[in-house]
């Protein structure tokens, strides 16, 4: 099976045709414009010195190589000749301040040049590895080959320093990435020797006695023995992606149960109900199994982002419909939160409760209102490229089948049995769970995923998908009973004993402060009352208003148990949307009766 890339899909109306216009219109402007003010662009001439502004940092490149890979997809779509243009002048810098043997870091040419691949935790593969993706995507748009012949210069030397000659400091990255973005490399050229590169640093992950080998780096043992979900979240979750891409490729079983494995582990014991992962803070990593705080959880919006790639991925390994279902958990919550509605601000982490006072006083306090540029400015362009590139999660083709994973308004051009078809998908999804698919090719089948949301469908399936014979000229029709549900966490998600969580289709709800008062973890919705599901302006998606309840107000410290209470209807939004009014107090998980 083979993931359909964002080329063939095109978006055509609805909810992801919000995102790719603001994205079109907002986003990718306003991070080109931070990253300008803020040296990140100029860092590309290699020229800083001691004592001037805007120290380079060791990951600028990947900051702004990331929304080079942005725009490219934004290209495959439609022409953006400003756009096009600053990409053609990063390149042009880059090109002119590579060294003559490939290396190229804005950081160790400028700040450090005497340390160059002695430093594991330095990100240099990591930089590499998102300009490889990058230069793929700006390639495959224009055409242009300047960027490619670039990377791949520098691939060359990282295959040299580190596989012929083993004369680098260390073995593996610190934090994954360029492993991943190999094996597309591979898939993109046919070299074998970016699949051999690719190859080995997957393999000696864990496996050498030259490096630190705390699970921290998820280097504690080698790959095929991992069994659970451990360290930095994103670096964790490009490794698995990798993993599963190699799988595929050299048809690894071993490797293929260590994916299937870890990625259990993930949405069984250590995901947010937003698609959120990595709680722990500190280190921005994996806790323990089941400790999933609220308040203080760090679900970094690229975290949710690598376990859409992971689950992306593993599509093409295994069918089932369980990792389709992750990907849609993480992109319609733990990611889309991450941006706010006007396209300009954005969230590194992303809390299911803010409760200001509580921030007031605690040593880790989340922010309460998105900002449009970070010191750590990772998430912006990541923003950037996943939105321009949102139809590379949706179609997976088979031998003579089609899997649909994912619901938007599109068109796909897809090859089956050897032929060009076409897949055109009407929706209003996620604002309704009616989808009409029109098929225009040679005789297959089109599968398409039921969500683990939707116990109302009615069909029969197989791993979670609905099979329908499709010839040319045929149109398929599915309801996705969208009822609004309440969602429970195991009993060992202490934080969330006695709550629940409100989802409607793929959308987690919230409330917030700004419209149901204060003390939001006073209130209790009442799960046999009224739910209204209404569209308003300004939201790409309902927003719900429910039956609710709370105790009156009172002078008093403690009392006997009283009934008393004061009903009232709650305001739910679309959790993606919160804090785009200021900020505001806000809860997910609330109790019911």
């Amino acid at each position: 099976m083979k993931n359909v890339t964002s080329d063939r899909v095109r978006i055509k109306d609805g909810f992801w045709r919000f995102y790719a216009d603001l994205n079109r219109r907002v986003t990718a402007h306003s991070v080109y414009d931070r990253f300008k003010e803020t040296g990140r662009f100029d860092a590309l001439r290699c020229d800083w010195r001691e004592g001037e502004p805007n120290r380079p940092h060791i990951f600028w490149d990947s900051d702004v190589v990331k929304w080079m890979e942005g725009i490219a997809y934004l290209l495959e779509e439609a022409p953006a000749p400003d756009l096009e243009q600053k990409v053609d002048a990063a390149v042009a810098e880059i090109e002119a301040h590579q060294r003559a043997d490939g290396y190229f870091n804005s950081y160790f040419l400028s700040v450090e040049p005497s340390k160059i691949f002695t430093d594991r935790d330095r990100h240099e593969l990591y930089c590499l590895g998102h300009a490889i993706e990058a230069a793929i995507a700006y390639h495959r748009a224009t055409g242009k080959e300047r960027f490619l012949n670039c990377v791949l210069k520098y691939v060359d030397l990282v295959y040299r320093v580190f596989v012929a000659e083993g004369s680098a400091a260390f073995v593996t990255p610190g934090h994954e990435e360029i492993e991943l973005a190999l094996l597309r490399l591979y898939d993109y050229r046919k070299d074998p020797k970016h699949l051999e590169l690719a190859r080995f640093f997957i393999d000696q992950r864990g496996n050498n006695d030259k490096e630190d080998t705390r699970d921290c780096w998820q280097a504690d043992r080698p790959v095929r023995e991992i069994r659970e979900a451990v360290g930095h979240a994103v670096r964790a979750g490009y490794l698995y992606t990798a993993m599963a891409m190699l799988a595929a490729t050299d048809g690894d079983e071993a490797l293929k149960t260590a994916c299937e494995r870890v990625f259990s582990d993930i949405t069984t014991r250590k995901m947010s109900v937003t698609g959120g992962v990595g709680a722990e803070h500190d280190g921005e990593k994996f806790s323990y199994a089941y400790d999933l705080p609220n308040s203080d959880t760090y679900n970094e919006t690229c975290a949710s982002i690598a376990l859409a790639l992971f689950g992306n991925a593993m599509q093409e390994l295994v069918l089932d419909s369980r990792y389709g279902d992750a990907v849609e958990r993480a992109l319609y919550n733990g990611f889309l939160a991450g941006v706010s509605l006007d396209g300009d601000k954005f969230f590194y982490t992303n809390p299911l409760e803010i409760d200001r006072k509580k921030y007031a006083r605690s040593t880790y306090q989340p922010i309460c209102e998105r900002v449009k540029v970070f010191r750590c400015s990772c998430c912006p362009p990541n923003v950037v490229r996943v939105l321009s590139s949102i139809g590379r999660y949706m179609y997976t083709v088979g031998e003579n089948a089609i899997y649909c994973h994912q619901f938007a308004s599109s068109e796909v051009k897809l090859t089956v049995g050897g032929k060009e078809a076409l897949l055109a998908q009407e929706t209003n999804y996620p604002c309704d769970g009616s989808i009409a698919f029109t098929y225009h090719g040679a005789p297959t089948t089109l599968y398409v995923r039921i969500p683990d949301w939707c116990v109302e469908y009615e069909g029969e399936t197989e791993n979670g998908y609905a099979a329908f014979s499709v010839s040319d000229g045929d149109r398929v029709e599915v309801t996705l009973p969208m009822a609004v549900h309440f969602v429970e966490a195991n009993p060992y998600v202490q934080d969330n004993a006695g709550r629940c969580a409100v989802q409607r289709g793929p959308l987690v709800y919230c409330m917030e402060e700004v419209d149901n008062g204060e003390n939001l973890r006073d209130i209790t919705l009442l799960e046999n009352g009224e739910a209204q599901v209404k569209t308003e302006e300004g939201l790409p998606a309902p927003v719900l208003y429910m039956s609710a309840e709370r105790r009156p107000k009172t002078e008093t410290l403690y009392a006997l148990k009283s009934h008393a209470r004061v009903p009232f209807t709650a305001r739910l939004i679309p959790y993606f949307a919160f804090a785009n009014r200021g900020a505001s107090d806000m809860l997910v998980w609330t109790m019911v009766k």
